[in-house]
C-alpha cells in the first residue's frame, strides 16, 4: 500500500505540473499548436532518462524513490516518457522489432481508441 500512495503523491504532484506547463505554454505561445504537450512530452522523456540514470545506477536510490519520481510524478506529468523508457529498454535488450511493434501499435491504437471513444460516446448521446 505504501507504494500505491508514493505513485499517487508523485502523479498528483506531476498532473498539477503538467497543467502549469500547459497554461503557461497557453498564455505564452497561444493555441495553434499544442506546445504544452509536446513540451511536457519531451522534457519528461528528458526527465525520464536523466533519473533513471541518476536514480538506478548513480545513487543506488530506493525502489520508493524511484516509485514517487518516475512511475509517480513523471507518469503524471506526460506518460509518453515512461513510453520512451520502454522503446529504449526494448532496444537496448536487442528486441528492435519489439519496439518497433510497440511505437506502431501504441501510436496507431491510441488514435483508433479515441476515434472508437468519441464515436462510442456520440452514439449514446
Amino acid at each position: 500500500m505504501n507504494h500505491f500512495l508514493l505513485v499517487a503523491l508523485g502523479g498528483a504532484a506531476g498532473a498539477s505540473a503538467r497543467h502549469l506547463v500547459g497554461m503557461l505554454a497557453l498564455r505564452s505561445f497561444g493555441s495553434d499548436f499544442p506546445y504544452g504537450t509536446i513540451i511536457c512530452n519531451i522534457g519528461g522523456s528528458f526527465l525520464m532518462g536523466l533519473l533513471i540514470e541518476m536514480l538506478a545506477l548513480r545513487f543506488n536510490a530506493s525502489t520508493e524513490v524511484r516509485l514517487l519520481l518516475t512511475t509517480g510524478l513523471l507518469g503524471g506529468f506526460t506518460t509518453f516518457s515512461t513510453f520512451s523508457l520502454d522503446v529504449v529498454v526494448l532496444t537496448e535488450r536487442g528486441q528492435m522489432g519489439m519496439a518497433l511493434f510497440y511505437v506502431a501499435l501504441s501510436l496507431a491504437g491510441g488514435i483508433v481508441a479515441l476515434f472508437a471513444g468519441l464515436s462510442a460516446a456520440r452514439a449514446l448521446v
